[in-house]
């Protein structure tokens, strides 16, 4: 049936439902601190709304008419609703529901990343997870269009819309196979390895970016040889014996321990860089990215000592939806590398 001119709101249904539940306006008026003139107008302009009698009146005494019970059902029903959406705002704001989308570059994607993701899963098992793993044009690219809402990443971004934090140490080496002819040698000049052939990783690779530019201002030109989209390719091409390349030793921690690479020992090298975790400026983060990002800046070594208590306990040291960590971004700001 459609409505008349005139229209009902929120609070007319809670009069409506406490005088229900009272069978008395009197009672109702005492109960939500109003006049009974109040409830009996609201009462009116309801029954004025729905085009319909909600109460009759039998003797002293008043009682719901078949158009009463019929809306005071849907009442209830709204009212619940109601009461599920916001306790899910309060989760949300809790950060305990909802979505985490973070986009990073390949090596953080396979070797740093997950660590982080399987403590924020301990502690956060309600909120879904998305892990775009990809060479770093593409995360920033999907960062700006806001299609993310964190990156992590190894090179420092340039773009002045974004605001890059370093939090882990990431040392660029470079590999070869056990039995090159340099394996065996301490602090190789640089103009020796850079006449050998080196494996690259694909353009828009943040190691390769750095890679060139280090052997660029020291005057000296890489011979390529093979261009490979992953860390994982670099390493059995290397291991094969198809030319060295340089990785971040993260990468390659189980294939030293086994023996099928070795860090050739260059002069400047290792690389020191860092992995950084990267938003768009002044950007309203969602709380769980927040969560996500508080995490990352409080485990700067990737080391899980704490369980689910330590991270509660951090979180609860400020409202998340106001927590942007401004002292630690300063701290961290001054350091990071361009």
């Amino acid at each position: 049936m459609p409505f008349s001119e005139y229209t009902f709101n929120l609070h007319q249904l809670q009069v409506f439902r406490t005088v229900a539940r009272r069978m008395s306006f009197s009672r109702a008026a005492e109960d939500m601190i109003l006049s009974q003139p109040a409830v009996s107008m609201h009462i009116k302009n309801l029954e004025k709304a729905v085009g319909l009698p909600l109460f009759e009146k039998i003797g002293r005494r008043i009682r719901l008419t078949e158009a009463g019970n019929e809306l005071l059902h849907h009442a209830h029903r709204l009212f619940t609703v109601l009461q599920e959406a916001s306790e899910s705002m309060a989760q949300l704001r809790g950060g305990d529901e909802g979505h985490l989308r973070i986009a990073a570059d390949t090596t953080a994607g396979v070797y740093v990343v997950p660590e982080y993701l399987g403590l924020f899963r301990r502690s956060f098992p309600r909120v879904d997870i998305n892990l775009d793993v990809t060479n770093r044009a593409t995360v920033l690219e999907r960062l700006l269009l806001r299609e993310v809402d964190l990156a992590v990443i190894g090179q420092f971004p340039t773009e002045k819309e974004l605001v890059a934090i370093p939090f882990l140490v990431n040392e660029l080496v470079i590999i070869a196979w056990p039995e090159h002819p340099l394996a065996k040698h301490r602090q190789i000049p640089l103009a020796s390895v850079a006449r050998e052939l080196f494996l690259m990783r694909e353009e828009g690779s943040g190691t390769r970016a750095t890679q060139e530019k280090f052997f660029a201002e020291a005057g000296l030109t890489i011979q390529r040889g093979m261009e490979l989209a992953s860390n994982s390719a670099i390493k059995q091409a290397v291991a094969n014996a198809l030319g060295i390349a340089v990785v971040p030793k993260r990468s390659i921690e189980l294939e030293l321990e086994t023996g099928q690479l070795v860090i050739l020992d260059v002069q400047g090298f290792p690389r020191i860089r860092h992995w950084h975790i990267v938003q768009i400026r002044e950007r309203f983060l969602p709380p769980p990215a927040v969560h996500f990002k508080m995490l990352v800046l409080e485990n700067p070594d990737g080391l899980w000592q704490g369980k689910r208590q330590k991270t509660e306990a951090l979180f609860s040291q400020c409202d998340t939806t106001q927590c942007q960590l401004d002292e630690r971004e300063a701290a961290l700001e001054g350091s990071s590398e361009s």
